[in-house]
């Protein structure tokens, strides 16, 4: 009688290159934040709105790749924490990239009113909050990966 197994269909090399090989992503990341590090009234509003759409569409290509080639696609029997893991890293992409368009639209408003200091900082802040939070959620999958990794090769007892 044959036993039927469910495995981990994680492709942990494909999604460290993806993680590896955006650099647009990376770069337009350093140029926002660099941008935004900058004085405030040196920050034109139509530059801020050009970097952040460009961001946007960079992170929704990332995301995108990586749910549609690096996480789980059948439940884990054998480990369910991990496919818990997996979902709730992959709900927060939403998260995160709905927090990246909101802070597109506030420097959107911008073009349509005076930009002052005060919002500029703000968004800066905003900006600041979301690469720490981004990042922090990039680990977490680095991690995830190498439990996955782990589960699967056995942890050599």
């Amino acid at each position: 009688m044959a036993t039927v197994t469910k495995t981990i269909t994680i492709n942990p090399a494909f999604l460290q290159e993806i993680k590896e090989d955006n650099t647009d992503l990376r770069r337009q990341l350093n140029r926002t934040r660099q941008l935004l590090g900058g004085e405030p009234s040196r920050i034109r509003p139509r530059d801020l709105v050009e970097m952040l759409g460009e961001l946007r569409d960079q992170f929704a290509l990332h995301f995108a790749l990586e749910e549609a080639y690096g996480y789980f696609e059948d439940a884990v029997d054998a480990a369910p924490w991990l496919h818990r893991q997996a979902e709730s890293l992959r709900d927060e992409h939403r998260h995160l990239f709905l927090d990246l368009c909101h802070l597109e639209d506030k420097a959107e408003r911008l073009l349509y009113h005076e930009a002052t200091p005060k919002v500029l900082r703000a968004i800066a802040r905003d900006f600041h909050e979301f690469h720490e939070r981004f990042f922090d959620h990039e680990s977490r999958e680095n991690d995830l990966i190498l439990l996955s990794i782990s589960e699967e090769l056995g942890d050599g007892d």
